[in-house]
């Protein structure tokens, strides 16, 4: 008989798999909230990396989103065989990357760009390092909106559009296909990549909680001094921080411009920081599930307050926009439950809470 744990497992995983064939009868609009919202849970658990483990304020975090969202939109359009001639001649099909490539090249790239943020801040701390962090997310987002001249490589603030689809062993994501007589749509197939893909990254950040660097990162988190006394070395701890934390942001944000089949900077605006490190704050700092509860709540109650903000618009007469009225009550909700729950809805559970039982 499988303990109550397991069978909890068990039900959670046949409801997460079960989830989008039940939304599609609502209509495709509700299954494509939900791959939204597992793309921010990745994103919210490569933030955490850096925010929960190593106490290490990062306002621009979308920065690695968009490194990742171009360089699949590079990679997977025509945008260059139209640009430059030369790259007609050596890929005259265009060149269609891999997804196997990719994800990999996605990782690596915006790694690379974490370091690269970190090299400067490392000894920057609190409000100097989130002013900091702030300013790159800017640079990358008003660069990427540039790059048009005086050579056309990101194609400015028109974006870059027909973008390819994600396929897997010959199987296209972006058509619909038939399986076993279920009809599946395009956004489901999509859904079901992304879920293995946080599944993978959440335990990639269980190992890493566990292991020896995940305790020196929060043991730089509670204490630096303490940290390097004891003999951690806590520049190249930061540097690995921000670098495995980017790295989940490029892998999301390659994801993200395929599923789109368009890019363009106005997706990578501060805006979009901010609601990530809302999500980790909100969701529990340093805590795996509050993040991804953080991350979901987050992600999908703009979608859901549509249906609220319509009716609300009607009643004024149309003089609150809607999208306004949205983000107002996003930000009550916020405030409400950051007076209830000042640590998080989810707060990792209290150090030495064990020392307090009655023995």
């Amino acid at each position: 008989m499988p303990s109550n744990k397991t069978l909890h497992w068990i039900l959670g995983g046949i409801a997460l798999l079960l989830l989008p064939l039940l939304l599609q009868h609502f209509g495709n609009a509700w299954v494509r909230i939900a791959d939204l919202a597992l793309l921010y849970v990745m994103l919210a658990l490569g933030l955490n990396i850096v925010v929960g483990y190593a106490g290490l304020l990062d306002l621009g975090y979308v920065a690695f989103y968009a490194v990742g969202a171009y360089m699949f939109g590079l990679m997977a359009s025509p945008h260059l065989a139209e640009t430059f001639e030369g790259f007609v001649a050596m890929f005259p099909n265009g060149l269609h990357t891999s997804i196997w490539l990719v994800i990999p090249l996605g990782m690596l790239l915006a790694a690379g760009a974490g370091v690269l943020l970190g090299l400067p801040v490392l000894r920057l701390r609190g409000d100097y390092l989130a002013i900091v962090t702030l300013g790159f997310g800017e640079i990358i987002r008003i660069f990427i909106n540039n790059l048009d001249q005086p050579v056309n490589i990101t194609n400015g603030p028109k974006g870059i559009g027909q973008i390819d689809s994600v396929k897997i062993f010959g199987l296209d994501l972006a058509k619909r296909q038939e399986i076993f007589g279920f009809d599946i749509a395009s956004v489901t197939l999509y859904y079901y990549l992304f879920l293995a893909l946080v599944l993978f990254t959440i335990l990639i950040c269980y190992r890493l909680q566990d292991s020896r660097i995940g305790r020196a990162w929060m043991a730089i988190r509670e204490d630096e001094i303490a940290a390097k006394a004891m003999g951690i070395n806590v520049r190249n701890m930061k540097l690995l921080a921000f670098g495995m934390g980017a790295s989940f942001g490029g892998v999301a944000g390659s994801m993200f411009s395929a599923f789109q089949g368009f890019v363009s900077p106005e997706s990578f605006s501060l805006m979009e920081s901010v609601m990530i490190v809302a999500m980790v704050v909100l969701g529990g700092l340093g805590h795996i599930p509050g993040v991804i509860l953080g991350a979901v709540l987050l992600s999908a109650l703009p979608e859901v307050l549509r249906y609220v903000a319509g009716p609300l618009q009607e009643m004024t007469g149309g003089r609150l926009d809607a999208s306004i009225l949205r983000q107002l009550l996003i930000a009550l909700a916020m405030i409400v439950i950051m007076l209830m729950r000042p640590r998080g809805l989810w707060p990792t559970p209290e150090h030495g809470q064990s020392l307090n039982r009655p023995s």
